[in-house]
């Protein structure tokens, strides 16, 4: 049993029995009597709890003889694309317009189900609302070049002009003719060593990086449509793939300062609080209380940690540096798990292993 670093073994226990996703990076589970390890939510058959223990990482249950377990794949960076479906979504993204059939899928061994099953739990929608979110993400870029709508519609495979404008007016909250004056925040969704993230950006500036667990993301996403009266289209731009290779080089321990432009609307104060987080060294913790003096606020600690919270760039925008005035750990919208795993490595103290998903495949999205 590997203690440190590590919740209650009752904890653990409860977490591997109920397939708890929340438990997801802060353990692994090895099972004695196989020689394998998983993640705690593998859907495979429960072993006798005296037949397993845990590990913080994948490489501390290497280490100890053990091997990955081709279901749940435990080496591989959560929510990642796995091998079966890597070559269809590099299709899809050669060939944004087209629409793809049941039968498309078959045709490449895949089984539908199994296919809608994982879009399903990794992007909340089916295959084929996100090719669909393709094809109208590629016909609205094309509208704000300059290309006719009826052209856009008949290029994106609508067979009807009035198909194409219900589409587009249901995905994007805007009809076609009103959407070349939009902001366009290109959305997609990032893997890492600690869950998913999900980053929004225009092609100046990135304006949100979340966990995508993160209850508050729907009211961000909601937040910002108002601030900007934009639309969001499944996208990968080059400062989300700025923002992404810079967070991959970060959890690897090779970068401390991030230089992707960013944009953070909000009230004079939130801004206030956010650039302070800014201004907080790699490596080093500030309280609420010392946040709040340096604004020449001394009574405003509810205040900085509301605007704390209300930060849309999570570890660019370091509102994971922030502790209580006793040092101790306080809430943090990616779960306190997350919060300590970043101070651990920025610190130098983080477990040999813990980031050993820093050279990730990213995914398609």
């Amino acid at each position: 049993m590997q203690v440190s670093n590590l919740p209650s073994q009752k904890r653990m226990i409860t977490a591997f029995l109920d397939r708890d996703a929340a438990y997801e990076g802060i353990f692994v589970t090895a099972v004695k009597t196989t020689g394998i390890f998983c993640r705690p939510t593998c859907s495979a058959r429960k072993p006798k709890v005296e037949n397993v223990e845990f590990f913080a990482s994948s490489k501390q249950a290497l280490v100890a003889g053990y091997r990955a377990c081709k279901r749940c794949q435990p080496m591989k960076a959560l929510g990642s694309t796995p091998d079966w479906l890597a070559p269809l979504l590099e299709e899809v993204e050669k060939d944004r317009n087209r629409r793809w059939r049941d039968q498309d899928l078959r045709e490449r061994g895949l089984q539908p189900e199994r296919v809608r099953r994982w879009f399903k739990s990794q992007h909340d929608m089916t295959f084929h609302a996100y090719t669909r979110a393709r094809r109208l993400a590629a016909a609205l870029g094309r509208i704000q070049h300059g290309d006719s709508i009826i052209d856009s519609a008949f290029e994106s495979g609508y067979a009807s002009l009035s198909g194409f404008n219900e589409a587009f007016t249901s995905s994007m909250g805007i009809r076609p003719s009103q959407s070349k004056s939009a902001t366009t925040l290109s959305v997609s969704r990032l893997t890492t060593p600690l869950g998913p993230m999900i980053a929004a950006a225009t092609s100046e500036a990135l304006y949100l990086l979340e966990f995508a667990e993160r209850r508050m993301l729907a009211t961000q996403f909601k937040t910002l449509a108002q601030r900007l009266d934009c639309v969001f289209v499944d996208d990968k731009n080059e400062i989300i793939r700025q923002a992404e290779w810079e967070t991959a080089e970060y959890f690897a321990g090779r970068l401390e300062e991030f230089q992707v432009p960013l944009a953070t609307p909000g009230t004079e104060f939130q801004q206030s609080v956010w650039q302070s987080l800014k201004n907080i060294n790699y490596g080093q913790t500030r309280s609420y209380q010392q946040i709040a003096t340096q604004l020449s606020n001394p009574k405003a600690v509810r205040a900085v940690a509301r605007a704390n919270g209300a930060n849309r760039i999570a570890i660019i925008i370091p509102c994971h540096r922030v502790i209580g005035a006793d040092g101790s750990l306080t809430g943090y919208g990616g779960g306190l798990w997350r919060k300590q795993r970043l101070l651990d490595l920025e610190s130098g103290t983080a477990q040999p292993g813990l980031f050993e998903h820093s050279n990730i495949q990213n995914d398609l999205v």
